[in-house]
């Protein structure tokens, strides 16, 4: 069990963001849980989260300037043209996470998100599974890692053809986009007001 730490800088943060400088304090200061705008943005997290599964986060936002560029700035319109040449290119793209199905996932989701286009779009879609009870958690004993919100965004999202969207991985993708507050109590970020 542990709770929020105090940084070298003097500032209290979750403890995942580290003690010291670094690309997960900067992503723990600036975005997680910090709301996003715009379908290119839902994707590009909704992809990533799905890269990460099984793999540490910083391992990701490392690569994540690699990602943006070969998955063309998470344009779902390139990436859903992505034939088996492009997939078969991205597998020995070395600045990348390289797994055949996380990439053929990306593929797949970028297509179900332009068939969402014909309803509310990816990301009202995704927005209309906040939860209406806001978690406060006082350190990462007492954190959750699925709620019936991300299981119903998960089976929501399956049904609309996505891949790769298992409820623990929308949870992640729920505190990234801020549809909740996900700073544990003391954080000097919780409490702030999505942007």
């Amino acid at each position: 069990m542990v709770g929020p730490l105090l940084g070298d800088d003097g500032v209290t943060r979750c403890p995942w963001a580290g003690p010291t400088a670094s690309v997960m304090r900067d992503y723990h200061d600036t975005e997680w849980g910090t709301r996003v705008h715009g379908e290119a943005a839902y994707l590009e997290r909704l992809t990533l989260e799905a890269f990460q599964s099984g793999l540490s986060w910083s391992t990701i936002l490392l690569k994540r300037e690699a990602f943006r560029e070969v998955f063309c700035g998470f344009d779902a319109e390139r990436i859903a043209a992505f034939d088996d040449a492009d997939q078969a290119r991205l597998m020995g793209e070395v600045r990348i996470v390289r797994n055949r199905l996380k990439i053929a996932a990306a593929v797949t989701n970028a297509r179900a998100t332009l068939a969402l286009r014909e309803r509310e779009g990816l990301e009202a879609f995704v927005l209309s599974f906040a939860p209406a009870d806001r978690p406060a958690y006082d350190d990462t004993a007492t954190m959750a890692t699925t709620s019936a919100e991300s299981a119903a965004l998960s089976k929501a999202l399956k049904k609309a053809g996505f891949a790769f969207v298992g409820p623990t991985t929308m949870y992640a993708l729920m505190e990234a986009l801020g549809l909740f507050d996900p700073h544990l109590t003391g954080c000097f970020r919780r409490g702030g007001e999505p942007r």
